[in-house]
């Protein structure tokens, strides 16, 4: 056996020595590991020269550990188990076995946008678990600030030098009114024939409220809503209800356009985008999941707002 230098063996070569163990030859390895049978005689020459003592001899046609490498093959075999395992492990995070994807919304966001999110994201990672947060604005900070959720979906943005607020998707306002209601086959309405109706809303002083109000207050119109409701999915039960109009934004109506017979969703004249964000914390840097999940969230939002 040659002294000098420490001999290292690369991950490669021990798959070459190992395959070599299992097949038994030269070509079989070959075949095993989807190689020329040259680079696998070349390895195997290299290592022996290397380490000064033969690895394989030849029994009975094929090539079997030499008895002077007997402890050396059952500490390979060792780390090709180990290598195995880790290798299974590897696979199984990657798929998202055992791992917990915690998101916040805003109701106006999680009711159409975050559930689609959900199904185009576990259809790639069918073994991450999902879990959705309904928040309200306010509740964002402690939600992230506590690490409960990696990020919070918002149709607002709050001052805070913790939180990072990523622009997401551009929304726009509709009116939502029952069908055979006078507005329903008017096509594009304004603001000022909106007002005319029982106006269904949220509470003006509410950050979401305010995406409402502002558009009636742009045009020196009163946002009066006899009935207020905390979330658009009330709104909107209350509007099938027959209990007057309402001002919703453009996510939480992609339901109702696609999935109701007796609502009727009408574009408004006046121009109503709002902004919507991704908030996260600065010191935390997103994982894979949260990406891949956002990316499919966005194309979602992109299309239903029409982008």
């Amino acid at each position: 056996m040659s002294g000098g230098r420490d001999i290292n063996l690369t991950l490669r070569q021990i798959e070459i020595v190992q395959a070599i163990m299992i097949s038994g030859s030269i070509a079989g390895a070959a075949r095993f590991l989807n190689v020329a049978q040259p680079g696998i005689s070349r390895t195997l020459k290299h290592l022996e020269g290397n380490l000064g003592i033969t690895l394989f001899t030849r029994h009975g046609g094929r090539l079997v550990p030499a008895a002077e490498a007997k402890d050396i093959f059952e500490q390979l075999q060792e780390v090709h188990e180990k290598l195995r395992h880790f290798n299974f492990s590897l696979n199984q995070l990657r798929r998202g076995k055992g791992v917990e994807l915690s998101i916040g919304s805003v109701p106006s966001i999680a009711q159409a946008m975050v559930p689609q999110a959900a199904a185009r994201f576990r259809e790639r990672f069918p073994e991450v678990r999902i879990n959705i947060e309904l928040l309200k604005i306010e509740e964002a900070i402690d939600y992230l600030m506590l690490r409960k959720g990696e990020v919070c979906c918002m149709s607002y943005r709050l001052d805070n030098a913790s939180i990072e607020f990523v622009p997401l998707v551009k929304g726009h306002l509709a009116c939502l009114v029952p069908r055979g209601h006078p507005l329903a086959g008017a096509g594009p309405v304004g603001v000022r024939d909106i007002v005319k109706y029982p106006l269904i809303g949220i509470d003006p002083k509410d950050p979401y409220g305010k995406i409402m109000a502002d558009l009636f207050a742009g045009h020196d119109l009163d946002y009066d809503t006899p009935i207020r409701a905390r979330f658009g999915s009330t709104v909107i039960a209350l509007v099938r209800q027959k209990l007057g109009v309402a001002v919703l934004d453009s996510f939480t109506l992609q339901d109702v356009r696609h999935g109701s017979s007796d609502l009727v969703v009408i574009p408004i004249l006046e121009k109503t985008s709002f902004q919507t964000y991704i908030a996260r914390r600065r010191d935390i840097e997103l994982s894979g999941f949260a990406q891949h999940f956002l990316a499919d969230l966005k194309a979602i939002m992109m299309q239903a707002s029409g982008a």
